[in-house]
């Protein structure tokens, strides 16, 4: 698989807080739709595993 350069959307904001400002960057990959789609799929399979392993009573619920 080649590498290829991942362009990321900047936010930033600042805040005060105890008469200092805080600067807080968040960066966000922007992603091809078929990329995104599987990365939110492997997220929600860890996060089921992850689940299912701390509460088992309730994965079986529906």
């Amino acid at each position: 698989m080649p590498h290829t350069r991942t362009n990321y959307h900047r936010e930033v904001k600042t805040a005060s807080l105890q008469g200092r400002t805080i600067t807080v960057e968040n960066l966000t990959p922007i992603l091809a739709p078929k990329v995104r789609n599987r990365r939110k799929r492997e997220i929600e399979a860890g996060l089921y595993t992850v689940f299912r392993k701390y509460a088992p009573g309730r994965a079986e619920m529906r």
